[in-house]
């Protein structure tokens, strides 16, 4: 078993898991179909193509959360093209200033070429939606014989310097982890992120089990903290003088 490793850092991030109408909204934290799509824009698979898109979903997956960010909405207005009729105002909601850590487990060789694939993907790469690119490039590395947690937990900590600098009195920090769960955890939920088809047609989506973990990683910018000087009160001294008079 092998872990593809990614960060996933830009100004904007939308990983919806659901759609309704004219309400966009997004998730606390990537989806795993997000994710996925990522890849296969990667890796030039297209979107009908769902025999190569179910190797991919295959891939056992989970996800860190670094830097949380905030949740922003946007209300945008359209007209048509060709009447020039107003378009229903619609609602979207995006992570500002999020970092996460993205790992997918499976075999060496197919992680193999999707890291290759990410340092040169054959069509752009965005964080769940279009309007929302990287800031900087995604892959991280691929961990030969760790399990998904493990490699989780392993990854130093990437959140953004001005973030880190706010916990630099802390020596290590608590990360919550969202991953697949494994057979033996009965504490898991379910999200209905795990991708069947990418057709523009019919896009589908089936459930899959989740949990929640927390992970400790260190704080590279960890800044230590004097000891307090004792305070110099030079009348103790007499005071305990007087006393043994």
């Amino acid at each position: 078993m092998s872990v593809l490793t990614m960060r996933l850092a830009g100004p904007l991030q939308s990983w919806g898991s659901s759609a309704r109408f004219i309400r966009r909204t997004t998730e606390a934290a990537p989806t795993k179909s997000g994710v996925i799509g990522l890849l296969a824009a990667a890796a030039g698979i297209e979107r009908g193509d769902d025999t190569a898109l179910a190797t991919l979903a295959g891939l056992r997956f989970g996800v860190r959360i670094d830097q949380p960010g905030s949740r922003v909405r946007d209300f945008q207005t359209a007209h048509h093209l060709v009447t020039g009729d107003s378009m229903p105002l619609t609602e979207r909601f995006y992570l500002a200033d999020a970092v996460f850590v993205a790992a997918v487990a499976g075999e060496a060789g197919l992680l193999a070429r999707l890291y290759a694939a990410l340092r040169a993907p054959a069509y752009p790469l965005f964080l769940g939606r279009r309007s929302c690119p990287p800031a900087q490039p995604v892959e991280l590395g691929i961990r030969d014989g760790d399990s998904l947690h493990l490699a989780l937990a392993d990854e130093p900590w990437q959140a953004a310097a001005w973030y880190r600098r706010r916990h630099r009195g802390e020596a290590t920090v608590s990360l919550t982890v969202l991953r697949e769960a494994d057979e033996d955890e009965g504490d898991a939920d379910h999200q209905r992120d795990q991708p069947l088809s990418f057709s523009a047609e019919q896009r589908r989506h089936a459930l899959r089990t989740v949990v929640s973990r927390t992970v400790t990683v260190l704080n590279p910018d960890t800044v230590h903290r004097r000891p307090e000087r004792p305070v110099h009160e030079p009348f103790d001294a007499l005071e305990e003088s007087a006393r043994c008079s």
